[in-house]
């Protein structure tokens, strides 16, 4: 060799191997199933701040492991066919650990499964998403997988490991932005979220969005590996509900604010199962037929009242487990009430451990803030043209519907889904693809939610909150509606409280208020909502919006039921309306049940009660709730004595009759059209004594002579008590005219 020539060593040739270790110690490597676990004749583990490890093969010797990365990262030689295994981990000081390894098992995850929720149509996502407890392989544990499309890689984390991100890395599968890892020896209760990794390379920390159960708000943010061993006894309910709950049936909802209808005392919510022992009692007691819910799923943030939901899939911890809810839903079909719970796909909060950016990206929202935040509520909003979108919420539809046995969903803020520019002033929205202000996508979503929903079960109901004049909300998709089974009718709600706000003396100057929402009373299948949100934000409780005295703002609110209950619509009365309530609702405190110790607010109560048996009992008030042919006008011009007067009328052309004395005066033989001769009955007065009244009125009976008035047959003189509203039903022996 001469003196001036170099010694060329050659340099070590990296491996592909090498290279996927230095991603996995990294904390990049989107697959690390491709090296750990059993590969061509090793075993490799992956276990950071271990200084060694022990391969323990089922009913073989111990194997001490080599280490390739001081990280974290040994291998051990083991047969092609080897089975179960376990490994030991050994660690600074001389603790060990043993566990199964998570990498050496199968996805959980099959390609229908991701093919169906690429496609949007995965209806029962929540059984392919999210954490399952299950035996796998033959190892019991818990599955874990979220979508995260855009992550470059996502771990599991939790009080297992730490909270440690390295241990556990999920894998990517493929192209359908799920992300999947089998953990043995994981189980129920055991916290966790998920570490992502962003494009940008930032890591943040997620709650899961599908999870079933979430930490008490009051101790964090973290989901809850759940799992429901909960046996239900409501198969008879659960077979007859068909018939309980269509435009032909009663329905009279009763609508609640679990944290705030009673509390044990002045800081101590009632929970599910508490609840479960008073609150169906007290509906029976009351007569109504439903009870709806305001959102139960997991929420932050005690002041939204559940309107701003992190967890979708979770009802709220605050009243006890997913079981405990389930019990509730179970005493409450015991009792022959149905179940209704407010659902919000309108927007969601924009927490950062939440749905928000979930992987780094806009992910479930819009990334336009044009599109994709609302600008009344500082929230976000779903983007309904991304068909897995489309699939969490539609699935979560379900979910409540079939895991919960709820009976139907009120939809929450349809309208601010329906428009692009929903309280958004000019250059603050983008049109549709037509130019319109139209939400095409989430026009499609409605339509898309309600034929999944009504197509498994036709026996729920889906009620749309939704305040405009948008055709066709409660008609059939196939002909051109958005599918819904009832709208709430806010237009009479407005224009009601509006008319019984007004003094007597005035009311002339409004009977029309009262009367124009039967011009368009049969375009939708109505509910006629007196809820939460008329009895907040500096609105007052409804008995303190009543004009005069006590003793008069008593008799308008009764009045004001009565009407509601025969008008032509479902009902529903929000929690604390039934007593008079008079202070405002709030959600952090209780109602003033002491309120019936005085007998005008228990006069009140019971006359609710007696409302809703009379309305049950006569199928003239809801057989034909959806037609023209079930209600005529007697008397809708009477403005100078504040008199309304109508009919029902039943599928078998039974009649009831409903005048109205909305003064402070009795009108005495006042004379009004009815459609049959004889007897007709006081079935309701609720100026009687016993609701709290003067007892004005007409000995239980009138008798209707042959003498046409109203353009009917036959009339009666009546006695009309004051602000009070009377129901008649002919008798039997009634002559027909």
């Amino acid at each position: 060799m001469r003196r001036n020539e170099e010694k060329v060593v050659p340099l070590k040739t990296r491996s592909p191997l090498d290279d996927q270790l230095d991603r996995l110690t990294e904390g990049t490597l989107s697959d690390p199933h491709q090296v750990l676990g059993p590969h061509d004749g090793v075993v490799r583990a992956w276990r950071p701040g271990a200084t060694g490890m022990r391969l323990l093969p089922e009913g073989g010797a111990a194997v001490e492991m080599t280490v390739l990365r001081p990280a974290g990262v040994f291998e051990a030689p083991a047969a092609a066919d080897a089975g179960p295994y376990r490994l030991e981990a050994r660690y600074e000081g001389g603790g060990t650990y043993v566990y199964d390894d998570p990498y050496r098992l199968w996805p959980t995850l099959g390609d229908v499964d991701l093919h169906l929720f690429g496609e949007g149509r995965h209806r029962h996502l929540w059984r392919a998403l999210g954490a399952h407890v299950r035996t796998h392989e033959g190892a019991h544990g818990t599955a874990f997988a979220v979508w995260a499309p855009s992550a470059r890689s996502v771990r599991v984390v939790g009080n297992f490991n730490q909270w440690d991100g390295r241990t556990h890395p999920m894998r990517s599968l493929g192209s359908s932005g799920v992300w999947e890892l089998f953990i043995p020896e994981i189980g129920r209760e055991d916290l966790y979220k998920f570490e992502i990794l962003t494009a940008a390379g930032h890591l943040t920390l997620k709650a899961d969005p599908m999870a079933f159960r979430a930490q008490h708000p009051a101790h964090g943010t973290a989901s809850m590996v759940a799992e429901s061993d909960y046996q239900w006894t409501d198969d008879g309910w659960m077979a007859s509900r068909d018939s309980t709950q269509n435009v032909h049936a009663p329905i009279s909802v009763y609508e609640v604010h679990i944290g705030s209808w009673r509390k044990s005392d002045e800081y101590t919510y009632y929970t599910y199962r508490e609840l479960a022992e008073r609150l169906p009692d007290y509906l029976v007691e009351m007569g109504f037929t439903h009870v709806e819910f305001m959102p139960v799923a997991e929420h932050p943030y005690d002041p939204s009242w559940g309107y701003q939901v992190t967890s979708y899939y979770a009802p709220t911890a605050r009243f006890g487990t997913p079981d405990d809810f389930r019990f509730l839903v179970d005493a409450l079909h015991a009792k022959g009430i149905g179940v209704l719970v407010d659902w919000v796909p309108a927007h969601f909060p924009s927490d950062e451990w939440a749905l928000a950016r979930f992987d780094g990206t806009a992910l479930y929202e819009h990334e336009d803030p044009r599109q994709g935040a609302h600008p009344d509520w500082g929230t976000l909003v779903f983007n309904m043209g991304r068909n897995e979108v489309r699939n969490f919420l539609v699935a979560n539809a379900l979910f409540w519907l079939e895991e919960f046995h709820v009976d139907g969903l009120r939809v929450d803020a349809v309208a601010s889904m329906l428009y692009l520019d929903y309280s958004r002033k000019e250059g603050e929205w983008i049109p549709n693809r037509f130019g319109g202000r139209e939400n095409l996508e989430a026009v499609d979503f409605l339509k898309e939610l309600n034929e999944a929903v009504y197509g498994a079960h036709p026996g729920v109901t889906m009620v749309a909150e939704e305040s405009t004049a948008w055709p066709a909300v409660s008609r059939p998709t196939y002909v051109g509606g958005l599918g819904f089974g009832f709208k709430w009718n806010m237009g009479w709600m407005h224009d009601t409280l509006q008319y019984f706000s007004k003094d007597p003396v005035h009311r002339r100057f409004h009977h029309n208020d009262l009367t124009f929402g039967l011009l368009y009373a049969f375009s939708e299948n109505f509910v006629l909502p007196l809820s939460h949100d008329e009895v907040v934000h500096g609105k007052g409780s409804l008995v303190s919006r009543m004009p005069g005295d006590k003793w008069q703002r008593l008799a308008n609110l009764r009045a004001l039921y009565a009407w509601m209950w025969a008008h032509p619509g479902k009902q529903l009365l929000f929690m604390g309306g039934e007593i008079a309530q008079e202070r405002e609702w709030a959600h952090d405190r209780g109602l003033d049940w002491n309120l019936l110790d005085d007998p005008g607010h228990k006069g009140v109560q019971t006359m609710v009660a007696s409302l809703n048996r009379a309305y049950r009992d006569l199928p003239q008030l809801w057989q034909r709730d959806d037609i023209p042919d079930g209600f005529r006008w007697v008397d809708a011009s009477d403005v100078e004595n504040n008199v309304l007067s109508f009919l029902r009328i039943g599928s078998d052309g039974s009649q009831l009759a409903c005048v109205a004395n909305l003064s402070p005066v009795v009108r005495h033989a006042y004379r009004s059209g009815l459609p049959t001769g004889g007897d007709w009955r006081e079935v309701l007065n609720t100026d009687a004594v016993e609701f709290g009244g003067s007892g004005v009125g007409n000995a239980g009976t009138v008798y209707a002579a042959d003498a046409s008035w109203h353009g009917l047959p036959f009339s009666a003189e009546l006695t009309l008590p004051p602000l009070a509203v009377l129901w008649l039903t002919p008798s039997s022996a009634g002559s027909q005219g």
